[in-house]
């Protein structure tokens, strides 16, 4: 077989329509990395090649953030939700003559530990786990960013059966919520009113005893990955009382935040909300509807109801470099990093 070669991508518009082309995951966007590189991290995307010629056929897509670490450990690289492999559907049927995505994934990590100080390379695929084989190379995490189990929607599916599927408490809810006169439900356009939906935010932080980012931080995602951030939320008398912030690609749509005050409470407000979005997913041709995540907790309890399965990815893996030991052993100032990723 061809040798792979990895090439960085500075072209904005050729590493979206890649990654979009691909079925990449929206966190593997452009706009994601500028996002992150806003914040004390640092950005770069790199083609994966089946030659050393130019226009050697692309098989692959990574984008790579680096958050430097203390001394001479030099920096973690993380790649959420890639590498990008190209696939015919959605069913993850791969193209003839396609390398292994575990190829791509070592291409990726033998670009970066031969061209950096880096304590590890960690990848975390949106592929099904059992579906993305790694060599003896790679560890398993010990620490992770987004979680592996996780709700997936198939939105190729009716509405009735998505319907069909889920808890009849989440029916009824469903209903009788989207009746309620009123409450309605409207898109977010501008960052004056993102900024009320943040208020409903940091409430349901202190109820829920979660942190966030500073509010700038959120002024970023909606403005850099612009119509690739929606935000929804629920108004009662021209104010939210529930809000969900997407970030979605060709392929998925995925829950970045949302919260609700006590009137969205009292009201059942998130689950006309969600199931609109999810509506306007599909109607964008949207092959899936990520839930972000299940952790165990009073939210995990409100998604599960929304399908009758789970979706368990990939996980989380580290190819190490230099000082993996102390990194995965012994520096907790430095694993703070990493967990400071899982509010995304």
């Amino acid at each position: 077989m061809t040798s792979l070669t990895v090439t960085p991508c500075t072209d904005r518009a050729e590493w979206d329509s890649t990654v979009k082309q691909f079925g990449g995951h929206p966190l593997q966007l452009w706009g994601w990395g500028d996002v992150k590189s806003a914040h004390r991290w640092s950005a770069e995307r790199v083609l994966v090649r089946d030659g050393a010629d130019a226009d050697a056929r692309v098989v692959g897509a990574c984008q790579l953030l680096t958050r430097t670490l203390p001394g001479p450990l030099g920096g973690f690289v993380y790649a959420p939700r890639g590498p990008v492999v190209p696939r015919d559907s959605a069913d993850s049927d791969r193209p003839s003559q396609q390398p292994a995505p575990g190829a791509v994934a070592d291409a990726v990590a033998d670009y970066v530990l031969g061209s950096r100080r880096a304590v590890a390379v960690s990848i975390e695929p949106d592929e099904n786990a059992g579906e993305f084989a790694l060599d003896s190379k790679w560890r398993e995490a010990e620490t992770t960013v987004l979680p592996a189990r996780t709700l997936i929607l198939d939105l190729r599916n009716s509405e009735d059966d998505l319907l069909g599927d889920m808890s009849k408490k989440h029916r009824q809810y469903i209903r009788k919520s989207g009746r309620e006169d009123a409450l309605e439900i409207r898109a977010v356009d501008t960052i004056e009113q993102l900024d009320v939906c943040l208020e409903v935010y940091r409430e349901t932080s202190e109820r829920a005893d979660f942190g966030l980012h500073e509010d700038s931080y959120y002024h970023d995602v909606f403005t850099m990955l612009g119509d690739d951030a929606p935000v929804w939320a629920a108004y009662v008398e021209d104010r939210p009382v529930a809000f969900l912030f997407m970030a979605k690609s060709e392929r998925t749509a995925f829950e970045l935040y949302g919260g609700m005050d006590e009137t969205g409470q009292r009201l059942r407000a998130n689950y006309a909300l969600k199931w609109h979005v999810i509506r306007h997913m599909k109607s964008l041709g949207i092959e899936r509807y990520d839930f972000g995540g299940l952790i165990n907790d009073g939210v995990t309890t409100f998604k599960t109801g929304f399908a009758s399965h789970e979706n368990l990815l990939a996980g989380s893996w580290d190819r190490p470099g230099p000082g993996y030991a102390l990194w995965t052993k012994g520096l907790p100032l430095a694993k703070r990093a990493v967990r400071a990723l899982k509010r995304r």
